[in-house]
């Protein structure tokens, strides 16, 4: 399974990004895919993640401000930023997994990561 991530840069405090990735694993596969980030210093930590069948979870600290969809057609994922704040700067990373964890090491499949900076 190859991921493909898109869609950071640069913007302000309280505006808006949108992140896609695309798995190029057959729609039948549906791995679970969700998104982490790994600020400088830090270790990575999960943001979202969507399951196949359509549950959603979230990290704390992204509720309310950030949203995940899917689309199973195209096993591609969606993460909608809203009101991003300087802490959400960080390389954000696609990741997929047939297992039952958002845990880092639970992750099968990585994306190459996208930066998102978000300026004060």
């Amino acid at each position: 399974v190859q991921l493909q991530a898109s869609g950071g840069g640069l913007v302000q405090t309280g505006d808006s990004l949108r992140l896609s990735c695309s798995a190029s694993a057959r729609p039948a596969d549906r791995p679970a895919m969700g998104w982490f980030r790994q600020a400088p210093g830090n270790e990575r930590e999960f943001v979202a993640g969507a399951w196949s069948g359509g549950t959603l979870h979230y990290a704390d600290s992204v509720k309310g401000r950030f949203t995940i969809s899917r689309d199973n057609e195209k096993n591609t994922i969606y993460l909608q930023m809203d009101n991003l704040e300087p802490e959400d700067t960080a390389v954000y990373y696609c990741a997929a997994t047939f297992g039952a964890t958002w845990s880092v090491s639970g992750m099968l499949y990585w994306g190459k990561g996208t930066q998102v900076t978000v300026s004060s």
